[in-house]
């Protein structure tokens, strides 16, 4: 037989199966979809934010800011040293920090991450880039106007000539009027720019002997030769061209984003995995199908090669229809993710959507290969079945031994455990990797002895729950053991996916409970006050929650950047007793820190050597030493990290523009009324607004919904990788009712009704689905586990399996394949028995 016929024939078998066709292609645009929406999602975010950035710097020949990160900025005095420097034609200094911005109810604008911050306003021959475009209103002229970007406005409910209020870290809470409304060119969901008047700024922003940085415009001169100049002129600080300062921000970016750009891409490597298997099934039984078929083409002609290239010119077919409907789905992917998270108040940047061609080139190669290498498999077998032996009815159900792949997964199952184990008796990268390796050899076992696996499972299950169902249940059962390859395959798409689920869930579990037991064991304090990340509690909160009645003490606990050496650490300071507040077991020395005291962890202490009555030398930011002497060494704690300073030394090394609380503890009076003094302190704290008055129990909530608004992202990733693990279900039975048509028939014409063939495929679903979980659950909460322990070192004390979550997971994977029959159960009881017994 000539190419051609073949691949007629080929094409027609193609057409002539519309639903297989539907089933198999759609596993290959779920796949290539998660891959192609994670490259255009982060493309985009990555083109929107060089955008943005590209602007950052525009018109600025040179900027002059400070080397170490965090400092006060750059002093004043260098202003006047940077405008004499010849080549030089206008400097700017400029001012600017975190602010809340206060909406027309009083409350302050949830920017869901994205930057809040406040900058002085510069007047048009003053800029040097854009000129700002005021849609509404004028800039602020006076000490207590501000002017407001256009989405900030717009969320706030504030309009030109209303009255609000800001809070500065360091300032409290600021009455001001909105002068003004102007728009930024590429604005994100959530930013809030606040322009101040260059005054107030300094006031806000700064300690009054410092700027943030220095622009400069040059006059003719290169902006190479004239970073030199300056950079001469003024030792010490860090100096860049504008296209520098461009370039170091886009990398800084870039950086950021290939983690989550790797993130996804894992994401889309699993759906493809899953959807490898699910084509790979699809097509071992497509051919199981048609061993006749493709005999009397070997009857007829045919030789091995061009059947088997029959077969693979289908996956070709596939994977090329697949995945072109995967690039269009994964378009749509990006833009529902940048939706949902931008409805989430993530703050992410606006901007249009980039399909990258190495964006479409990747996704069709993917799905193509995956496709072809799937079917490879199923095509050579295929392609060596004898013709006289295929068209016999018996050859359709010969069954390979399972007893090599079974040896093979049990080895690498035994090896997988010991390395899991092994690596999960050490902590960091390493012990991480090591177990990595276990979880992957263990899937791969799961892989290879599921079949052999799946026999006594779904036959020890199927005693259990098909028995109510009588000879139904029997038969449902006996469908499902008979072919342990498909049922193993069938399962083990779900295995993955409700791997992953369970992983993450130990993880958050694990998180949880750690955190639990830290407040628990040790925070003393009755209340704790507290206020959003990137303010922390605004200065004078602690002051004003001390006037209230029934309060005893106050003390807040303030982070300390610092350099030890060469190395950049942070520690942190406390305003009060240490031992009034939290729980420290001090090993060495003493627990009270005053003056130039050092309380180092235990950790700390080995790593550096240190001992009781050590000098060390801290150095700030602003690069002025401290001289500090160990006092003490406590055992490891989460809530106090590396080291502990005195007030004293907080004070010396934090800027007063930079200065907050990360929390305050607040004791009661013996004998107090717990809701009496609440109030007492939400009364004395309310005009700072974003404070938060929390007791025990809603200081672990709070930390306990900011680990579930990490983990949401991850579940709603995982979701696709289920609802693929669920379409191969559906995609399985629908083909083999296809293949046990004549079976089905038989069962009609003895007398089965169409509710019990219904239920026998209901049944038969819901056995293997059960089996897939049960597996899948087994395998991440090991691997959750091992994964938990190596994080011991980060605070990851506690290791929790979220038994409510486990347990509904093993529930809902009973009803996902009760549901995912349905489908393939109407189609199996609307099977006419004449028909399908005749068929041939």
């Amino acid at each position: 037989m000539s190419a051609n016929p073949i691949r007629r024939v080929a094409l027609r078998n193609l057409a002539a199966h519309k639903v297989r066709l539907l089933l198999t292609v759609l596993s290959v645009v779920l796949g290539t979809a998660f891959v192609t929406g994670s490259f255009v999602f982060t493309d985009t975010l990555q083109r929107t934010f060089d955008s943005i950035f590209a602007d950052a710097a525009k018109g600025v020949d040179v900027r002059v800011s400070s080397e170490q990160q965090g400092a006060s900025g750059v002093p004043d005095s260098d202003v006047a040293v940077v405008s004499a420097v010849p080549g030089v034609r206008t400097v700017v200094p400029a001012f600017g920090g975190p602010v809340i911005v206060l909406d027309s109810e009083g409350a302050a604008i949830q920017t869901g991450g994205a930057p809040s911050e406040g900058t002085a306003y510069l007047p048009p021959d003053q800029q040097l880039g854009d000129p700002n475009e005021f849609v509404a209103g004028q800039p602020p002229t006076v000490d207590g106007e501000i002017a407001l970007n256009s989405s900030a406005a717009e969320r706030a409910g504030l309009s030109v000539g209303d009255p609000t209020k800001i809070l500065a870290a360091s300032a409290g809470i600021v009455p001001v009027t909105v002068s003004g409304i102007y728009d930024v060119e590429t604005d994100t969901g959530g930013y809030v720019g606040a322009m101040f008047t260059e005054n107030q700024a300094r006031t806000l922003f700064t300690d009054g002997t410092h700027v943030q940085y220095i622009d400069v415009a040059g006059d003719g001169v290169p902006a190479d030769e004239l970073r030199d100049r300056i950079a001469a002129a003024v030792p010490g600080q860090k100096v860049q061209t504008g296209a520098e300062v461009s370039e170091e921000i886009k990398t800084e970016i870039e950086e950021a984003l290939s983690f989550l750009n790797y993130f996804l891409l894992a994401f889309g490597a699993i759906a493809l995995l899953v959807g490898t298997f699910i084509i790979y099934n699809t097509f071992s039984m497509i051919v199981a199908q048609r061993l006749r078929e493709l005999a009397l083409l070997r009857a007829i002609g045919a030789s091995r090669s061009q059947v088997g290239r029959s077969v693979n010119l289908e996956a070709l077919v596939v994977g090329i229809v697949g995945s072109a409907l995967g690039i269009a789905g994964g378009v749509a992917l990006a833009y529902g993710l940048r939706s949902a998270l931008n409805a989430f108040d993530v703050g992410l940047p606006s901007g249009p959507l980039q399909l990258a061609p190495r964006t479409v080139l990747v996704a069709l190669l993917i799905g193509v290969v995956v496709t072809v290498v799937s079917a490879y498999a199923p095509a050579r077998r295929a392609s060596k079945v004898p013709p006289v032996a295929a068209m016999r009815e018996e050859s359709t159900a010969t069954v390979e031994s399972l007893r090599l792949r079974t040896v093979i997964g049990a080895v690498a199952a035994v090896a997988g455990a010991v390395t899991v184990v092994v690596g999960a008796q050490g902590t960091g990268g390493g012990a991480a990797s090591t177990v990595g390796v276990g979880a992957f050899a263990l899937i791969i076992a799961v892989l290879l002895a599921a079949p052999a696996l799946s026999r006594p499972f779904v036959a020890g299950l199927g005693a259990v729950f098909a028995r109510p169902f009588g000879a139904v249940g029997r038969l449902a059962r006996t469908n499902a053991v008979r072919n342990p390859r498909r049922t193993a395959a069938t399962a083990f798409a779900l295995t993955l996916g409700l791997m992953l689920v369970s992983v993450i869930g130990v993880f958050g579990a694990s998180a949880k409970e750690s955190v639990n037991s830290l407040v628990d064991t040790g925070v003393k304090s009755d209340f704790m006050l507290t206020g959003p990340q990137m303010i922390g509690v605004p200065v004078g909160a602690a002051a004003a929650a001390a006037r209230a009645e029934g309060v005893e003490e106050t003390i807040a606990m303030h982070g300390v950047p610092a350099r030890i050496g060469d190395e950049d650490t942070f520690g942190v300071a406390l305003s009060g007793p240490l031992g009034d507040v939290l729980e420290v077991d001090v090993t060495e020395g003493r627990e009270d820190v005053a003056g130039t005291d050092l309380l180092v962890s235990q950790t700390t202490a080995g790593e550096k050597g240190w001992k009781v009555g050590d000098a060390v030398t801290l150095t700030s930011r602003d690069g002025e030493d401290v001289g500090t002497t160990v006092s003490g060494i406590f055992a490891d704690n989460q809530l106090l990290g590396s080291w502990v300073v005195s007030e004293e030394v907080y004070q010396q090394f934090t800027p007063p523009a930079s200065r907050s609380d990360f929390v305050v503890f607040v004791n009661t009076a013996a004998g107090s009324d717990p809701e009496t003094i609440r109030t007492a302190l939400e009364d004395a704290t309310k005009q700072f607004v974003v404070v938060q008055v929390l007791d025990r129990e809603q200081f672990k909530g709070q930390q306990a919904a900011q680990i579930d608004t990490l983990l949401a992202v991850l579940y709603g990733l995982l979701a696709l990788a289920v609802v693929i693990a669920v379409l191969g279900i559906v995609n399985t039975l629908a083909l083999s009712v296809v293949e046990r048509r004549r079976e089905i028939g038989m069962l009609r014409a003895v007398g089965m009704q169409r509710v019990q063939v219904r239920r026998t495929i209901y049944i038969e679903s819901m056995l293997i689905a059960v089996f897939g979980a049960v597996v899948g659950l087994v395998l991440g909460l090991a691997f959750g586990w091992g994964f938990v322990r190596t994080l011991a070192d980060q605070g990851l004390d506690k290791i929790a399996v979220p038994w409510g979550q486990v347990i509904a997971m093993l529930v809902g994977s009973g009803v996902v394949g009760v549901l995912a029959a349905l489908w393939p159960g109407v189609r199996a009881a609307r099977t006419p028995p004449l028909e399908a017994i005749s068929d041939i």
